[in-house]
């Protein structure tokens, strides 16, 4: 356990990024969508990247090097904070801790996994830190 992955993949959000995901999504927060909106009634002045946007993408970024082809399921979040926001323009990397992991007492062959996932923008201002448990095939040798 502890083991740190910085992930390779980078990205930068985009105005259409977060409007098709608003809008996908069915979301119709003028604080994500109305520019107007956004510099004339909030405290931001701009639009906010949807938080949902930025945990997909925390976790979408995570994949290649964590999970892919070895996730049955994700099992859900323990926790997820927004510390700072998220606006267009953006430049999102992550790095993903190994919590815990343990063999899985009713399903021979899988184990269950604790990453923490924090997601940083181009400042490195954390704007996104999160902690989920996925259930995971592993070898027969118990890694």
């Amino acid at each position: 356990m502890g083991l740190v992955i910085h992930h390779v993949i980078r990205r930068t959000v985009t105005e259409a990024d977060n409007v098709g995901f608003t809008t996908m999504t069915m979301n119709p927060a003028w604080l994500h969508l109305d520019a107007q909106y956004a510099a004339d009634e909030t405290e931001f002045g701009r639009p906010l990247v949807n938080s949902l946007l930025t945990l997909s993408l925390t976790v979408g970024i995570s994949v290649h090097e964590t999970t892919l082809g070895t996730t049955v399921a994700n099992l859900g979040f323990q926790q997820t904070v927004f510390p700072a926001p998220v606006f267009h323009g953006d430049t999102l990397r992550v790095e993903t801790e190994v919590l815990a992991a343990r063999v899985s007492g009713s399903r021979p062959g899988q184990g269950i996994v604790t990453f923490e996932h924090r997601t940083f923008n181009q400042d490195d201002v954390l704007v996104c830190r999160s902690v989920r448990d996925a259930l995971m095939l592993f070898r027969p040798d118990g890694s």
